[in-house]
């Protein structure tokens, strides 16, 4: 009986509760670990599945930003190529234009 009494003092001092705390711990992770992975996944697919709209939502949102950005730079495009156009035209007459002679 010299070993239980060793068993007994053992599990009294700290490092023997910890032990077993520890050891109670484990076990019942062991067995709720599967009952709480199945109750977590309806919450893991809602998270996933709001992640998947908010993904959408951002690609919808950048898309009309990319398009709208676009149209702005066609419009600038398009200003320069008149504001050429006309510098085109008014270089072209200054070039034809006749110069009177000055009297001299």
């Amino acid at each position: 009986m010299a070993n239980l009494n060793d068993l007994e003092e053992f599990l009294k001092s700290d490092l023997g509760k910890g032990l077993a705390i520890g050891a109670a711990a484990a076990g019942a992770a062991a067995l709720a670990l599967p009952a709480l992975l199945h109750g977590a996944r309806p919450l893991l697919r809602s998270a996933l599945k709001s992640g998947v709209l908010m993904a959408e939502v951002g690609r919808e949102v950048f898309a009309e930003a990319n398009e709208t950005l676009e149209d702005v730079v066609a419009e600038v495009r398009a200003e320069l190529a008149a504001r050429h156009a006309e510098a085109s035209e008014v270089a072209a007459a200054v070039a034809t234009a006749v110069v009177p002679d000055e009297p001299g």
